[in-house]
This record gives structure tokens, C-alpha cells and sequence, in this order.
């Protein structure tokens, strides 16, 4: 298991489990299916380990401008 996933508050950061769920298949799909580069440096690590840095790095993030949704400030 990916030690960042371990913690309760990347979920929290993203609004939740679901939501969190949503962001890295958006990404991975964008990965593997559109073929985008990755913005952080592979150094080996698999497509989900890569995806999840991204998101600790806040290189990327949920969209919710459509939602109404508010995130929590952290």
C-alpha cells in the first residue's frame, strides 16, 4: 500500500474518500489513455505511486468550481 494513503488527511484535504477516488482515476486516465506526461519524476515508481505524488505535491487538484463544493482549509 502507498504509506500516503495511510493517512487520513490527504483524504480529508480532497473532500473524502470518493472524491480522492475520483481525482486519481481522472489522472491515471489521462496518464495512460491520453498519453499526458507525468508532472513529477517517475524514478521508478508505477502510475498510481506517481498520480499520488502528484496530488501530495499539489501539483494537481480536484476542480469544484461547478459543484458549489467548499473544500476544508488545512
Amino acid at each position: 500500500m502507498i504509506e500516503a494513503l495511510k493517512s487520513d488527511e490527504i483524504v480529508q484535504k480532497h473532500g473524502g474518500r470518493f472524491k480522492l477516488t475520483a481525482l486519481v482515476q481522472r489522472r491515471l486516465r489521462e496518464l495512460i489513455v491520453d498519453g499526458a506526461r507525468p508532472l513529477v519524476e517517475r524514478r521508478g515508481r508505477t502510475d498510481l505511486e506517481l498520480v499520488i505524488e502528484e496530488i501530495l505535491q499539489e501539483k494537481i487538484a480536484p476542480d469544484w468550481s461547478e459543484t458549489g463544493y467548499v473544500p476544508p482549509k488545512t
